[in-house]
């Protein structure tokens, strides 16, 4: 990576052989399904319709066919319309008033700061975006960095999850055994790529049940796909001993 994959956020860092946590943003620490990813689809058609001059029809078929190919809408956008990537998160993600209708809540954020180990927040968003959220929902000081998707450069290509290159060079960055760490996700795709490097997975469902955006969308919540170690229906289920007991039962445990 050409330049640091985190963010230092102030929080003493965690050493020690306990887990290390990294926590997607959207639909996992807050509800994303209720305003947000509603607002970031109009903003994203909009913005499709007007750089790449098509009709709304085509744009919202563009925006779904690289959420669901690649796991970022812009990564298609780059990869097929060069797209700049830095300007079309500025207009996406602005969304002015957002912070009005997001809320942090009590048992899980006493849920997540009672965990072990060292905790990064690790999302397919902008930097700008992600620390306006943890700010509105309560989180801005309870990790130790934010890996947002300006630090997810490859040798200087964009790699947003579920991209196995970004996950390898951000271990390495960090120093860290796939076999210390921990991804929580409501995202299937993310944590099928995170699974296959050895990493353990988390499936949130709390807020799927709702969204009627994205790959997510109208899962059938009830199964859990081999590479998913444990389903939990909201933050305020990450229990460590018992995780680590159904972590373990999925096929090894932790450090």
């Amino acid at each position: 990576m050409r330049r640091p994959p985190l963010r230092h956020v102030g929080r003493a860092r965690q050493r020690g052989e306990g887990p290390v946590w990294f926590f997607d943003l959207d639909n996992t620490l807050h509800n994303a399904s209720d305003r947000v990813f509603g607002a970031l689809n109009v903003a994203m058609t909009r913005y499709i319709e007007q750089h790449l001059g098509v009709d709304t029809a085509e744009a919202n078929r563009l925006r779904r066919l690289y959420w669901a190919r690649y796991g970022a809408t812009l990564t298609g956008l780059v990869r097929h319309h060069g797209v700049d990537a830095a300007h079309f998160l500025a207009e996406t993600h602005a969304l002015p008033g957002m912070e009005r209708h997001l809320h942090g809540h009590a048992h899980d954020l006493a849920a997540l700061r009672r965990l072990p180990g060292r905790k990064f927040l690790l999302t397919n968003g902008p930097e700008a975006y992600a620390w306006r959220v943890l700010r509105a929902v309560g989180l801005a000081q309870d990790f130790e960095g934010v890996i947002a998707l300006e630090q997810m450069r490859v040798f200087g290509v964009l790699r947003p999850k579920p991209d196995r290159r970004m996950f390898r060079h951000l271990l390495a960055r960090l120093d860290l055994r796939p076999a210390q760490c921990i991804l929580v996700e409501d995202s299937l795709m993310h944590q099928k790529a995170a699974r296959s490097l050895g990493l353990r997975t988390v499936w949130v469902q709390r807020w799927l049940r709702a969204s009627v955006h994205g790959p997510e969308a109208h899962l059938p919540l009830r199964r859990c796909p081999a590479y998913v170690d444990a389903r939990i229906s909201g933050l305020s289920a990450l229990r460590w001993p018992a995780l680590v007991h159904i972590t373990e039962n999925a096929g090894g445990g932790f450090p």
